[in-house]
């Protein structure tokens, strides 16, 4: 029955069997075809850890029940091996209680946005998942740490360096993590493509492209507030472009030192009177690896990223959609078994936060991304290019931090 506490426990349950007959199929291979790693063995293997008991995992309160949450975060609660939902944080509180008795949060779990602070004193809350528009993220953040909460947000992680900043130090204030949701550093395709350019299979990275779009409706609230700019910050570069930006520096596996670009919208769309709609970048990094990419509000839907190496070529296409992946290295279709990003994500900040596992996206990665990003708009906006080489250096790499057997469902 939905309105059933307990319907939580019996959805994670079967989950849970579901994923141990893809572990026990995961030491047979779950793709396709594998690229070899060291010793020959495929990269990576699949198999899941024990799911904690209830009781053990950690609790988690989703803050906002827009189409992200209800699509696919909340579902992903039955799939973790280490994070449950116990609290929800909507306007709506209708909404609230509907959501909630489909996914066994008890009543008292539900906030709303002005007693929000009132989960200082929830117990069976250990992080808030911030699931709302970008510029409401740093005030959500601070409120969050305050309350003696560990963070994890989404992606972008603010509308300035600024705002990254602070929750940064907020975090620290709390002593309390904070982790922003990049969950296709958890993906099995970006991670295999990650490690076979880190084993050198293919070669030097010699050039990186992206393009990634899709159609805005405006019509559509989730769509609304991201043309809103003091809402979204910007257009496609914050919302959908960040995934092509944060892909090749995960691939070349360095940062760049420059970035040129140039932006475009459409004189007579409304869509873009008060964002951007394509922007046009590239972007050269220190070891010689050169980006170009686009992104775009108007686009008819494209995710596909490819890497050209001095012995052959990567494509990732789609490279970042829920699910459904593909990865080809030279001619081999690489295909991994379904899994659930969001999942994966919430089991790794769950285990940075209880065996202390470093942070693969943490709140300087997610800083990183929003100063490029910025300086790729003031090179669109004034020419010029852009030197981005202020010395930053990411704490963890996903290609060998990512556990191969974490969490999959």
């Amino acid at each position: 029955m939905p309105n059933d506490p307990s319907s939580l426990s019996r959805r994670k349950f079967v989950a849970a069997a579901g994923a141990a007959l893809v572990a026990g199929a995961a030491g047979a291979g779950q793709a396709q075809e594998l690229p070899s790693g060291p010793a020959g063995r495929p990269d990576p293997s699949l198999g899941s850890p024990e799911p904690l008991p209830l009781d053990r995992q950690l609790g988690f309160a989703v803050v906002g029940l827009g189409k992200l949450a209800l699509g696919e975060i909340m579902d992903a609660f039955t799939a973790a091996r280490r994070a449950k939902v116990t609290a929800l944080v909507s306007g709506n509180r209708d909404k609230a209680l509907r959501v909630a008795a489909r996914y066994g949060v008890p009543e008292s779990g539900i906030y709303d946005y002005a007693n929000f602070d009132r989960i200082a004193d929830d117990p069976n809350v250990d992080v808030v998942y911030i699931v709302l528009p970008n510029a409401l993220h740093r005030p959500f953040a601070k409120r969050a740490f305050r309350a003696g909460k560990h963070v994890l947000c989404e992606k972008p992680m603010a509308t300035n360096a600024e705002d990254c900043a602070a929750m940064i130090a907020a975090g620290r204030a709390a002593n309390r993590k904070l982790m922003v949701a990049y969950r296709c550093q958890f993906e099995p395709h970006n991670l295999t493509a990650m490690r076979t350019l880190r084993h050198g299979d293919l070669g030097p990275v010699r050039v990186v492209t992206a393009d990634i779009g899709r159609a805005t409706d405006p019509r559509d609230p989730a769509d609304q507030w991201r043309l809103n700019r003091a809402l979204a910050g910007s257009g496609s570069l914050f919302d959908i472009g960040i995934y092509a930006l944060n892909a090749a520096r995960f691939l070349v596996g360095e940062e760049p030192v420059e970035v040129r670009a140039q932006l475009y919208a459409p004189p007579n769309d409304p869509r873009f009177r008060e964002v951007e709609d394509v922007v046009v970048w590239t972007m050269r990094f220190p070891g010689g690896a050169q980006f170009h990419g686009s992104t775009s509000y108007s686009y008819g839907f494209t995710n596909c990223i490819q890497v050209t190496c001095d012995r052959g070529v990567m494509v990732l296409d789609p490279s970042m959609e829920y699910h459904a992946q593909r990865l080809r290295i030279r001619d081999r279709v690489i295909q991994w078994s379904p899994i659930d990003q969001f999942a994966r994500e919430m089991d790794h900040f769950c285990m940075a936060i209880t065996d202390n596992l470093p942070i693969v996206a943490d709140g300087a990665e997610g800083m990183q991304d929003v100063k490029l990003m910025l300086a790729i708009l003031e090179a669109g906006r004034t020419g010029r290019t852009i030197s981005t080489d202020w010395g930053y250096r990411r704490a963890a790499d996903p290609a060998t931090t990512v556990p191969d057997n974490l969490g999959v469902a």
